[in-house]
């Protein structure tokens, strides 16, 4: 069947035109995307591969369903993850589906561009009309929920939250520090404040986002400066915020590489710095940040396991404790992905989305 898509040319930028998708083989299942976020990484990526259809986060109704499988079927509502465990390697039977080293996917020379097989971003592909995935990407969505709202549960609410409750296991009444209150950091924020932080600082550049980031469970707000190199004057107003001590953890939201370090600034002796956001450069650290008895850890995804997490985060959803639709301050046609792209690098949204199909 023919879809419009968003594709990434390999070379920085990107265009919409048509693709030609080919029907679900077994194992596959074929989906009309309704709704898909917009993420900073869709960016990242428009330069590190050739032409690929854009977009990781998505939601949307099964079309179509191969040989073999049996939790979702044709007319279900789905969102998509693209933790695709296989089940069987060394890292999914040790509960590391996350980092599954034999994910599905779906072969790129059944989706084609001008006769030209290509590749769908993180196997999904959820900028276009409709999509073939593994359909171990598929969780069937049985609560009451907007496609716009589910959309973003596939990246940025799992990275975040699932960095909280499965990583570093906040405890209730612990101190929580958030670098970067984009949408990450604001999933970040919900899922300290469902743990039951007592205190959730957010540390952000722009006096928006942390505006922002209120209403979604930060206690306090610490502006940072742009010049303040990896943020050790922010982390004195932290710890300032926190008996002296420091935060008991600190998450890095920001992507950006000089501030890899950046957590362990910010949490007192004894603490854990998370860095979640995907920094994949060679950074600098000084060693003395790791004073004393630090634990810094780099988790994938908030440590996915997409039938036991995304069942649980709809859950919260539903009883309102995990806002979404409140996230969603932006809402945009496929066609218009080059504006909100620009609103997202403004700072403009909590969360952008694309709406597409009906």
């Amino acid at each position: 069947m023919k879809a419009r898509a968003a594709l990434a040319d390999g070379k920085g930028s990107f265009f919409i035109d048509d693709i030609e998708l080919a029907d679900p083989q077994a194992g596959e299942i074929l989906v009309e995307i309704r709704a898909s976020g917009v993420c900073h990484t869709d960016y990242k990526i428009l330069r590190r591969q050739p032409v690929l259809v854009m977009g990781h986060e998505g939601a949307g109704v099964v079309l179509k369903a191969g040989p073999g499988v049996s939790h979702v079927a044709p007319g279900d509502r789905v969102l998509l993850n693209w933790a695709m465990p296989c089940g069987k390697c060394f890292s999914c039977t040790h509960g590391l589906q996350n980092v599954c080293e034999n994910k599905p996917c779906v072969p790129k020379e059944r989706i084609r561009h001008r006769g030209e097989a290509i590749g769908t971003s993180f196997n999904l592909g959820t900028m276009s009309t409709a999509t073939v995935v593994p359909a171990a990407a598929a969780v069937k969505m049985d609560v009451d929920i907007p496609f716009t709202s589910a959309c973003i549960l596939g990246c940025c609410v799992m990275t975040g939250v699932g960095s909280v409750q499965n990583v570093a296991n906040v405890p209730r009444g612990a101190s929580v520090a958030v670098i970067g209150t984009g949408a990450v950091g604001i999933c970040t924020i919900q899922g300290a404040r469902i743990a039951g932080a007592r205190r959730i600082i957010g540390v952000d550049v722009n006096p928006t986002k942390l505006k922002l980031a209120e209403r979604f469970g930060m206690t306090h707000a610490v502006l940072a400066d742009r010049s303040d190199e990896g943020l050790i004057n922010a982390a004195q107003k932290v710890k300032a915020l926190t008996e002296g001590r420091g935060a008991d953890y600190a998450f890095e939201c920001t992507s950006i590489p000089a501030l890899g370090a950046a957590p362990l600034a910010m949490v007192r002796n004894g603490g854990t710095a998370v860095q979640i956001s995907g920094i994949e450069e060679k950074v600098k650290i000084d060693m003395e940040l790791f004073e004393w008895d630090k634990i810094y850890i780099n988790p994938l995804y908030g440590k996915c396991d997409p039938p036991r997490d995304f069942p649980e985060l709809l859950r919260l959803y539903a009883s309102k404790q995990l806002l979404l639709d409140e996230m969603v301050t932006g809402v945009y046609a496929l066609d218009e992905l080059p504006r909100a792209f620009e609103d997202m690098h403004k700072g403009v949204n909590a969360k952008a989305v694309l709406r597409i199909g009906s």
